[in-house]
């Protein structure tokens, strides 16, 4: 193999990386030698504390070691308490990609998904008290005073249809308001014609949008 150019400083290597871009990269063997040359990065070719055989950086630890280092602190930091100034970036940011948030939950995996909602159920008892009191109490204000006995049994069935669904194929599936109870140009009312039973994505996707539905006649 013909001698590096760097002399008794270098190291040739090849990473998948350097594999990918067709090249073989050169890394000092030490870490004083990669201070005399003015590298960012060294190999020496040992496993290190932990047993990587990878980069070490000449200002830092191994490479690997520090990609654990950060998924652990990032897995503490999750756990910490949001300051107001998180939350109201985070804000911002659902504000400016509303979209592009909600392309990524629906994509995430639906085991995942129910394990995190039952996670977050069990951890925030009271505020799920509080959303199931506040859904109730919209059902109410929408429900006009005409809606007869017969009609609210209506309504009750398409419930039990939608938990049945959920139960026989292992999809959610809720009951929907066509027209939203709080959309944004128009609002709708929690009567058997405005609603219907869909699955929990589609429901997702749709939001509170005023969405076209193929007629039926």
């Amino acid at each position: 193999m013909e001698r590096p150019p760097c002399g008794a400083f270098s190291f040739v290597i090849s990473f998948p990386v350097s594999k990918l871009m067709g090249v073989k990269m050169e890394y000092p063997k030490t870490r004083s030698e990669a201070k005399a040359t003015g590298a960012t990065h060294y190999f020496t070719g040992l496993p290190c504390v932990r047993g990587h055989i990878a980069l070490r950086k000449t200002k830092g630890a191994c490479v690997e070691c520090t990609k654990e280092d950060w998924v652990t602190d990032n897995e503490r930091r999750k756990q910490l308490p949001k300051s107001e100034a998180a939350k109201e970036a985070g804000r911002r940011y659902y504000a400016k990609n509303k979209e592009l948030v909600k392309a990524k939950a629906l994509a995430r995996p639906k085991e995942t998904v129910r394990q995190y909602q039952a996670k977050w159920s069990k951890e925030n008892v009271d505020s799920v008290r509080i959303n199931t009191s506040n859904r109730k109490r919209r059902h109410r204000m929408a429900t006009p005073k005409w809606v007869t006995d017969a009609q609210k049994r209506q309504m009750k069935q398409l419930y039990l249809l939608a938990r049945k669904l959920t139960q026989t194929t292992g999809v959610r599936y809720v009951v929907d308001h066509i027209i939203p109870l709080r959309g944004e140009n128009c609002c709708g009312l929690h009567v058997p014609w405005n609603l219907q039973v869909i699955t929990q994505d589609e429901n997702l996707r749709k939001s509170n949008k005023l969405v076209d539905t193929p007629s039926t006649t």
